[in-house]
């Protein structure tokens, strides 16, 4: 081919593809930090709340046994101790509950990692979560303009349509071509007509061939349309992507400072529910409070506990969930994340029972 303007198009189009390939990479892999960090976290959520369980299990008990002396010695009716095995046992339920929710946590996060045996590594204490950095939303939300790939792909795809439209009106271009054959003919005996000695030929031809559309049923013309109609779509899916991911970086990004100002409203609640468990437990020895006051008060604080841990894990994932929705999530922030981790106490994962990743060798932080 010399003059075929529709190649050079084709040429581009399959740059432009390679492009998107290459985007289509990258929100691939800010998915899977995302995902393995969501796998990681919920292992040590699951394995917050056996231990908040656990530990509501052993206050319980402990109240149980001071229901039950009292009862011997006649300071207390039969009711406190009644409530107290009625709560003991519905803590072995959520004990129970707890057990089977980190099981599944473990075998998800090693589904992910795609090794088995993996123990994450708890938050440093005391936990310092980091800020949010810029504070505002509508910095982020032009970030997500210029680099989210989910933007930059629908863009691609706007030249590509574009490019098509070109592709499509070069049907009513000629076309010139560079030709040329060789042949030979060999007849080593000779034929009818041809001498009985043999006969040997050799022919060339080398040409320039030009080819001019006339008239082909107005499927060039038709094909045009199909690609304008198709370049406004294209148009119309980048508009939708953008304002699409405008309105999942505002979502991540208030989703952040709720969550955020959670850590902070349960971190004040735990204090409170502190104090209110020791005040409920003097009184009852005292005799002004009955022993469901001191159970409920355990109840409060554990679940204070697990709530506050829960949002603190909330809060870290949602930050790399607003950098992956505004496109900036890297691996440079998953190594931040990993210097707030921090090796567990010997013997702490042997706390938690059914755990088949205490004694695995090698066991280490994914």
């Amino acid at each position: 081919p010399l003059y075929r303007p529709a190649n050079r198009i084709s040429l581009e189009q399959g740059q432009l593809g390679a492009n998107i390939a290459r985007l289509q990479l990258l929100a691939a892999s800010q998915d899977l930090l995302v995902r393995v960090a969501q796998a990681y976290f919920d292992v040590l959520a699951a394995q917050d709340t056996m231990r908040f369980v656990q530990a509501q299990k052993a206050a319980v008990q402990e109240q149980l046994a001071a229901a039950k002396r009292n009862f011997d010695v006649g300071s207390a009716t039969i009711t406190d101790t009644r409530e107290a095995e009625a709560r003991f046992d519905l803590v072995r339920a959520q004990e129970i509950a707890a057990a089977n929710d980190l099981t599944v946590k473990k075998l998800a996060l090693d589904n992910v990692v795609g090794t088995p045996g993996n123990q994450p590594w708890p938050l440093k204490q005391p936990v310092q979560l980091p800020a949010l950095q810029p504070s505002q939303v509508m910095p982020w939300v032009d970030q997500a303009h210029g680099e989210q790939a989910q933007i930059r792909i629908a863009q691609l795809a706007v030249d590509n349509a574009r490019l098509d439209t070109k592709k499509a009106e070069t049907g009513h271009l000629p076309t010139v071509d560079l030709q040329a054959s060789v042949g030979k003919q060999f007849y080593p005996k000779g034929s009818a007509t041809m001498p009985s000695n043999g006969y040997n030929a050799t022919q060339g031809t080398i040409g320039v061939v030009l080819n001019v559309p006339l008239f082909a049923g107005f499927s060039v013309q038709n094909r045009v349309k199909e690609t304008l109609a198709l370049e406004t779509k294209a148009e119309a899916d980048l508009d939708n992507a953008r304002r699409t991911v405008a309105q999942t970086v505002r979502s991540a990004f208030f989703g952040v400072q709720s969550t955020a100002s959670q850590v902070q409203a349960l971190d004040a609640a735990e204090a409170s529910s502190q104090l209110a468990l020791d005040a409920n437990r003097t009184g009852y020895e005292v005799g002004v409070r009955i022993n469901i006051d001191v159970l409920n008060a355990q109840s409060q604080l554990f679940q204070t506990k697990r709530d506050l841990a829960q949002a603190r894990y909330n809060t870290l994932l949602g930050q790399l969930k607003l950098k992956q929705a505004a496109g900036s999530l890297t691996l440079d922030d998953i190594r931040a994340l990993d210097r707030m981790l921090t090796a567990p106490e010997a013997g702490a994962a042997a706390e938690l029972p059914g755990s088949a990743m205490t004694s695995a060798p090698g066991a280490g932080k994914p």
